[in-house]
């Protein structure tokens, strides 16, 4: 899961396995592979790496 913030401040977690596509409109909006979106404060390139990070600490051995 993803630590992401809510436009009034509140946090969320995601998973990113579930994201269809994201979407900077001028806010980050995620759409989910269920078409549910989310709407985060972060901008796409720090969504991106959230899940560049998460995705990576699922693989052994390439955290070094």
């Amino acid at each position: 899961m993803i630590k992401l913030t809510k436009l009034n401040g509140d946090t969320f977690y995601l998973n990113p396995h579930l994201i269809e596509k994201i979407e900077e409109r001028p806010d980050a909006t995620i759409t989910m592979d269920s078409q549910i979106q989310y709407i985060a404060r972060e901008k796409v390139s720090e969504i991106i790496r959230l899940i560049t990070e998460y995705r990576r600490s699922l693989v052994p051995g390439e955290q070094e």
